[in-house]
């Protein structure tokens, strides 16, 4: 019999060294356990109330696979992450092969050649940027993009939207439109909210004089709402008025996802000073970031070279990360992501569209390509009313969650509340998924839909636990 422990209570001494096989089959099937007393406390918590404790063994492209061999269809990829899918074998290799060549990496006093070769297949998709930064994370990107900002411009605001997502260090949190995130860590940085496609408050504080840029995501991350046409061309015309700087923050739209390889792309001229990427950029295997720039705000940040190392990061470059990233992008071109990505968003988003008459709750579907938002609104029926008139008392966003449970536990199909207190469900699945993905879904969706609308049943007493839950929480 296998000898375990509890947390808290060294494993015991091993005739032999490390060793992750032996680890993992030891240890693994305290995964809840170990997260409770040395992590987040509060994540199994969560998880364990809405179902959502499942012990995955292994995961290949769409597909989760449990104990018992069930599949499960992955349609958020890691928060984007998985832009790829899991495992996907072109990234495999080449972290295999970059780890076997034993690269002289992160010296600090060289330069490898992969880096520069990122950088270079990176820029041809945004040709009138020059230069780029690599970092480790969506949220540092950004953090690059304001500190570039703030320094070639000389000016010290950064204006955002209302309800927007950059990233959660400070500098990020300071430009991030949920109080949510905000609350409690003040002070932050004095930058401005403005709401997403309002061009006169645009102007109106870059008369000021003090604004360094506007960083916006071409579609919010929460709620899936897309910048209104045409507005991300005239801010752009405002702000080269001002002397102030357009950031696109392409963490999640970026790499394909909208069915443009960036998603300010879907609009006609408009040509960030900044862009940030991450998420997808990885493969899913190793933390990546990267902020892209005009050559003059890279000159002025390093204008000598006593500024040589005034902004870096220390596995900012590292070899595995660029061998992930130098693999992605070839793996887009080679397989055609991008335009898999429109047409499978297309027929998706249509497919789900088609069922907005069908059902009351049922508000809206928006997006484009594979980031699509699910919106449910105020029904009309009385009985269905007063249904979500408890869920709307108790807590706005439970019945969005109760569609999100059974669509896991019944039809083994992971996706997300959109936002705090929003009633939508985003989907951002692998962008390799194809009609036998949507199928499963549209299903699966079709199924918990014709049981919301239905009266009563599992769904509805599943939400009298969630609003004793956010009841008991306030």
């Amino acid at each position: 019999m296998t000898e375990r422990t509890t947390p808290g209570t060294p494993p015991p001494a091993r005739d032999k060294g490390f060793d992750l096989a032996t680890l993992l089959a030891e240890r693994g099937g305290e995964r809840y356990e170990l997260h409770t007393a040395y992590l987040n406390h509060q994540l199994p918590r969560m998880l364990r109330t809405i179902g959502f404790d499942k012990v995955y063994e292994r995961a290949e492209g769409a597909y989760f696979w449990d104990a018992e061999g069930n599949d499960y269809l992955d349609m958020l990829a890691g928060f984007g992450v998985m832009g790829l899918g899991r495992h996907h074998p072109v990234v495999r290799k080449a972290l295999h092969d970059v780890l076997d060549a034993s690269l002289a990496d992160l010296t600090r006093f060289d330069c490898q050649p992969l880096p520069g070769l990122l950088a270079e297949k990176l820029l041809t998709h945004s040709p009138h940027l020059d230069r780029v930064f690599f970092g480790n994370s969506g949220t540092e990107a950004v953090e690059t993009a304001l500190k570039f900002a703030r320094y070639a411009t000389g000016k010290p605001r950064i204006l955002y939207c209302s309800h927007a997502f950059h990233g959660l260090t400070t500098g990020s949190l300071s430009v991030n439109g949920e109080d949510g995130f905000r609350d409690g860590f003040a002070p932050l940085l004095p930058d401005t909210a403005i709401d997403m496609g309002d061009l006169d408050a645009l102007e109106r504080e870059l008369r000021r004089g003090d604004v360094a840029g506007f960083v916006v995501e071409p579609i919010q991350g929460k709620g899936v709402y897309a910048t209104p046409p045409g507005f991300l061309r005239a801010a752009q015309e405002l702000l080269r008025r001002h002397k102030a700087l357009l950031i696109a923050d392409e963490v999640q739209t970026g790499l394909g996802r909208t069915g443009d390889f960036y998603a300010y792309q879907h609009e006609e001229g408009v040509e960030p000073d900044l862009v940030c990427v991450a998420k997808a950029l990885s493969g899913g295997y190793v933390p990546v970031g990267a902020t892209l720039g005009k050559d003059w705000i890279f000159k002025k940040v390093y204008s000598s070279m006593d500024r040589v190392l005034v902004h870096s990061a220390s596995f900012g470059s590292n070899a595995q990360a660029m061998a992930a990233g130098l693999a992605v992008l070839s793996v887009i071109e080679d397989e055609q992501i991008v335009a898999n990505a429109r047409a499978t968003g297309d027929l998706l988003r249509s497919r789900l569209a088609a069922l907005v008459d069908r059902y009351e709750l049922l508000s809206e579907v928006r997006g484009r390509g594979l980031m699509i938002g699910i919106e449910f609104g105020r029904p009309t029926s009385i009985g269905l009313r007063s249904r979500w008139a408890m869920l709307q008392k108790a807590r706005k966003g439970l019945f969005a969650q109760m569609v999100v449970v059974p669509l896991l536990q019944r039809h083994r199909i992971l996706t997300q509340v959109s936002g705090d207190h929003l009633e939508v469900i985003k989907l951002i699945p692998p962008l390799t998924i194809g009609e036998p993905e949507v199928d499963r879904f549209v299903t699966a969706f079709t199924a918990v839909m014709d049981d919301a609308h239905g009266g009563g049943g599992l769904m509805w007493d599943f939400g009298r636990t969630l609003v004793k839950q956010a009841i008991t929480n306030r």
